[in-house]
């Protein structure tokens, strides 16, 4: 893949509200098919930009050694720092297709990947084929150093969708798993946990009668998860809720048929999981058409699942669709239960992609919540009738009862006439980071970054002269400086007053090594160009 970054300094307002700047962009150019997946921010705010690319050899290996090109796709990840600038780029190949579909920043400060490998051993891939496709988890430091990897299959396919690390440090994998002798239906949700060296301590598979697709994994305040499926199965009625079947595996696997029934076509299948992997609750939400989940998100009072919908009001749906495909947005609390849900439409087909929630300093309210997305015209996108703005990446703001506050366009530098939004990210200045793939014409996607600074949205944000965390710090911490600046000095004293650390920055969110310190109290003090200074207590442990 070749690379070309510009910046940009356009965006296209729908209700006159001029509230956002464009910080920067950045645009990583393809002459083939390239697919992005997602924006991972890691916790000193930097992007891990992540998807699937066919990359040339050149690219890789220094002239006159051998190429690891495989004519197929690899994994491709993109480490940007919080100007923009490529930090590092990584390429993980396999003797044939591998999709990268999610990412996950650790608490460490690395990174685990999750793919769909169609490859055997060979190249980067470490283990051998399971049979069909598999899974293949690659764990990474800071740097983009393989620390582990892991393959997991059977002699079905499996593909992974979805992940996230749990308070333990270890990792629950969201994927599929097709035509398994061990499900409900023709596609299960297989769920994976593991310990942080990527050692498997247990294996859920639920389903119903039909196809079921998990889409979205996210961890919940006690520790548990939260899963997103899009069903179009029924329910499995059998004795017993949960069959346990140790099997010739090392660990326990779990089956959990779907036990509530579908409204229409396609529904939200809502599970909750305890921190032990059980099934607590589950909830369908759907009308007499195809509904199609794509994004899940916490709130103050539960959970927010969105996705698209082509029904009219029936099942459970209070909402219509004004034209095509509409965005569908329910809230429920904690238990599952509905609080509220919302239609909202941009013409053609509407396709939700990400959504973050803004919440108060204390976690006790949630500000506002932000949508991404782009709408995809229903005939050819140069056909007559459709929209100037299909095919372009767009925000949607709410307060936090879902109602409509602003929506915007956002072209950046250029307008391609195929542009699809693969994520959104807001964070926590206000700011907001965009990405996905940008074209002239399908099968040579580019993939476009955008970075906006936002108005209104950063006079919602508590912001810290100071911060530090995590506090109290074994190995490394990170000062957070709420003041605007362009370059600041972030000194470490201990009590007594004596200089033991002094560094600059430029960046909002500085990482310190903390490994050498002795136990016991420490300040950090901040000194920005700005004539701003600001100092908090540092504990190491």
């Amino acid at each position: 893949m070749k690379k070309f970054y510009s910046g940009a300094f356009t965006l296209c307002t729908l209700l006159g509200l001029s509230a956002q700047e464009v910080l920067w962009q950045k645009d990583i150019k393809s002459s083939t098919q390239d697919f992005l997946s997602q924006i991972t921010t890691t916790i000193d705010q930097q992007y891990l930009i992540s998807g699937s690319s066919i990359q040339a050899g050149s690219l890789r290996e220094p002239q006159g050694t051998a190429s690891k090109q495989n004519n197929g796709y690899d994994f491709h990840l993109i480490k940007l720092n919080q100007q923009g600038e490529e930090v590092w780029e990584k390429y993980f190949s396999g003797q044939n297709h591998d999709y990268l579909s999610a990412s996950v920043a650790t608490q460490e400060g690395g990174f685990l990947i999750a793919g769909t490998s169609y490859s055997g051993k060979g190249l980067d891939k470490k283990e051998d084929s399971k049979g069909g496709s598999d899974i293949w988890l690659i764990r990474l430091n800071e740097f983009g150093d393989e620390l582990w990897q892991k393959t997991l299959g059977t002699s079905s396919d499996e593909e992974a969708r979805s992940v996230i690390q749990t308070t333990d440090f270890g990792f629950v994998v969201a994927g599929n798993i097709q035509n398994s002798s061990k499900g409900y239906g023709s596609k299960d949700v297989l769920i994976t946990k593991l310990d942080k060296n990527g050692k498997i301590l247990s294996e859920t598979i639920l389903g119903g009668k039909g196809l079921d697709e998990v889409e979205k994994i996210i961890p919940t305040k006690d520790g548990g998860a939260l899963l997103g499926i899009y069903s179009r199965s029924s329910e499995v009625r059998v004795s017993g809720s949960v069959d346990k079947t140790a099997g010739a595996t090392a660990y326990p696997v779990s089956r959990t048929p779907k036990s509530t029934d579908n409204y229409g076509e396609g529904d939200y299948w809502i599970v909750k999981l305890s921190k032990e992997g059980k099934v607590e609750w589950e909830k369908n939400f759907g009308g007499k058409g195809d509904d199609h989940i794509r994004t899940l998100a916490l709130t103050s009072v539960g959970y927010l699942i969105g996705g698209e919908s082509r029904s009219e009001k029936s099942g459970n749906k209070t909402v219509g669709i004004e034209e095509g495909t509409d965005l569908w947005l329910i809230s429920l609390n904690e238990r599952g239960e509905e609080i509220w849900q919302k239609s909202y439409n941009f013409g053609n087909r509407d396709i939700l992609m990400g959504t973050s929630v803004l919440h108060s300093a204390d976690d006790k309210s949630s500000k506002g919540i932000l949508l991404g997305g782009y709408t995809q015209a229903e005939g050819p996108s140069t056909g007559s009738g459709t929209s100037a703005d299909d095919e372009t990446f767009w925000m949607l703001y709410l307060d936090q009862d879902g109602n409509e506050q602003w929506r915007k366009h956002v072209k950046g530098e250029s307008r391609k006439r195929e542009e699809r939004l693969s994520d959104i990210k807001l964070n926590r200045d206000g700011s907001i980071v965009l990405a996905g793939t940008s074209a002239e014409e399908l099968g040579k996607e580019n993939w476009k970054i955008v970075k906006l600074g936002d108005s209104q949205i950063n006079k919602l944000i508590e912001k810290q002269d100071i911060k530090i965390y995590p506090n109290p710090v074994s190995d490394y911490a990170y000062v957070e400086i709420g003041y605007e600046f362009k370059e600041a000095d972030i000194l470490l004293y201990d009590m007594g007053g004596r200089q033991l650390q002094s560094l600059k920055t430029k960046n909002k969110v500085t990482k310190i090594n903390t490994q050498n310190l002795i136990q016991g109290a420490y300040l950090v003090t901040i000194k920005t160009d700005a004539n701003k200074t600001a100092s908090a207590k540092l504990i190491k442990k």
